[in-house]
């Protein structure tokens, strides 16, 4: 419907419209005719999808994620998201999963994003119904992920070849920081009074961690040995002492658990051991999730392992 049409419409209506209801008339009219143009390709609803994101604090490296599965999935259905159909998306994923042999987690993660996708098509009423919402959560095998022991982080900090390997294993099992927060901190970050710092977490939240005496002294050694000038907390061993990246730290505690044949060590296991530890101790969940990070308390509840010695002793104590 053109411009034209709607003056003329307008104007043959005036006749038997006041000038309130000639106004509704035209925003219902203008209305109309923004919904009958050409709607927007693929390619456009995944920019304005992006850009909304982006508004809202994703991460970028949350957003590239988004962008590749979404990608993918347009890559492989060249269907108008308009028109696109529950079992279009089934067919997708039954596909993905045969070809690729995915488990069935990332089945799920790819699920979560394409729903994500389908559910701000429809807030932003370009589609009438997300055709996802009738896909459930695809169910994998759940596996205990076990903590670090104290006698294992020892024997990593003991295999450590240098003080700053050191400070980093008492930093993130002190902290239960995440390896992206600990690598993006400088050296102006840390509060030695208190025995703090705050860092920068997901979806760009600053919280506080602590961390003990014994990490402290270490650390403030470690700061004084270093001979850079590189605002950086951690920094590469030698010259030119560039910032420490995550790829860097995920290395080198591979090769502490290669060293003292400790399996499965990475930084993320050291949150899970915090967890597990504040939990044990009797330290209230919801504060465990203020110092992780977590915006979901279920996502904390994942993170700790609760002790099966002490479920025997407090069923002793409060039912046997």
């Amino acid at each position: 419907m053109t411009k034209l049409e709607i003056t003329e419409i307008l104007n043959k209506s005036s006749a038997f419209l006041n000038e309130s209801e000639l106004h509704q008339l035209n925003d219902v009219l203008n209305t109309m005719s923004e919904k009958l143009k050409a709607p927007p390709s693929n390619k456009k609803l995944l920019k304005l999808f992006e850009t909304a994101k982006s508004v809202e604090g994703c991460s970028p490296k949350s957003m590239k994620y988004y962008l590749y599965i979404l990608g993918s999935f347009f890559k492989h259905t060249k269907i108008p998201v308009m028109n696109i159909t529950t079992d279009d998306i089934r067919n997708y994923l039954d596909n993905y999963s045969s070809s690729s042999k995915t488990s069935k987690v990332s089945m799920d993660n790819i699920r979560r994003v394409l729903s994500s996708f389908f559910s701000w098509l429809e807030e932003e009423d370009y589609i009438r119904k997300n055709p996802v919402k009738r896909i459930h959560k695809i169910k994998s095998l759940k596996t205990i992920k076990q903590a670090y022991t104290d006698e294992n982080i020892e024997n990593l900090k003991d295999a450590c070849g240098s003080l700053r390997d050191k400070v980093i294993i008492e930093l993130l099992s002190s902290t239960g920081m995440r390896v992206g927060e600990l690598t993006s901190l400088n050296k102006d970050s840390i509060d030695f009074e208190n025995k703090e710092c705050v860092v920068l977490g997901k979806g760009g939240k600053q919280r506080k961690v602590y961390f003990d005496s014994k990490t402290k002294i270490h650390l403030q050694n470690y700061l004084s040995s270093r001979i850079d000038e590189n605002e950086a907390l951690f920094v590469s061993l030698f010259s030119p002492f560039k910032r420490l990246q995550i790829s860097g730290v995920e290395i080198m505690l591979r090769k502490l658990g290669t060293r003292v044949s400790i399996s499965n060590v990475h930084p993320h296991r050291f949150r899970r051991t915090l967890a597990t530890k504040a939990i044990d101790k009797g330290m209230p969940v919801e504060q465990v999730q203020i110092l992780l990070g977590h915006t979901k308390i279920d996502t904390t509840m994942h993170y700790a392992i609760v002790d099966q010695t002490n479920v025997k002793n407090s069923y002793r104590r409060f039912i046997g």
